[in-house]
């Protein structure tokens, strides 16, 4: 049987036989306000509780937004960057060419050598805007996903969704290349109130449950409520 790498979430482990397959790439993919980097920061400090080395790249939010989005829920990444076994990388979408050379030709070398066994990608749908065509995005998001195997690192990233069509990622490819999809969706319910709810839509190289079940956003961040259906 794969050793398993939890997320952290209580309720989704236990839907995924233990986590993610180590060594897998996955993906979580939402809407805006679904909660897609706080599941990405939670996978990150429960590797750091582990007395992992990981690594997250960013290419929305700077080093000190992405600190004191992990310090509201209690997660001192300060510290872990001190101690050297968290790293925070921030990459610029307005420099393409320089990203992309970054991601290719520096990324293997540094998940080596910095000793990380977790990697995030926060988030894939804005590095595959830098690409021109869908076969480019689709060969270049494949390689990314192949490079990071080779090191033995557990990928993550997170993704858009269409607004149109919430269950498909916005390039439609992410899902595809990975081994693992997570989807996060919102539902607006007849009072008015909101459910969140998600789906393991796929994770190779374990059994696990497909059923929809709720969730919620609370101060130590993603609870899944396992037991529970959504209504």
């Amino acid at each position: 049987m794969r050793e398993k790498v939890a997320t952290g979430i209580t309720g989704l482990d236990e839907m995924l036989g233990g986590g993610i397959p180590k060594g897998n790439t996955a993906v979580v993919m939402g809407s805006f306000g679904t909660g897609k980097t706080t599941f990405a920061l939670q996978y990150i400090w429960e590797g750091l509780n582990n007395g992992e080395k990981v690594i997250f790249i960013s290419l929305e939010e700077d080093e000190t937004a992405i600190m004191e989005n992990a310090s509201t829920f209690g997660w001192d990444f300060k510290s872990k960057i001190e101690s050297e076994s968290l790293a925070l990388v921030k990459l610029e979408p307005a420099d393409a060419k320089n990203t992309i050379t970054r991601v290719k030709s520096e990324l293997p070398a540094f998940i080596e050598s910095f000793g990380a066994t977790r990697v995030v990608l926060d988030s894939v749908s804005l590095l595959n805007m830098l690409f021109h065509d869908e076969s480019e995005r689709r060969t270049q998001l494949f390689n990314l996903s192949q490079t990071v195997k080779s090191t033995g690192a557990t990928l993550l990233f997170t993704a858009e969704v269409k607004p149109e069509h919430p269950s498909s990622s916005r390039d439609g490819l992410v899902e595809y290349t990975s081994d693992g999809v997570i989807l996060l969706r919102y539902h607006e319910k007849e009072d008015g109130d909101v459910q969140l709810s998600m789906r393991v839509v796929k994770m190779r190289g374990t059994k696990h449950q497909r059923t929809v079940r709720p969730y919620e956003i609370g101060p130590q961040g993603l609870i899944v409520h396992a037991e529970s259906q959504v209504f």
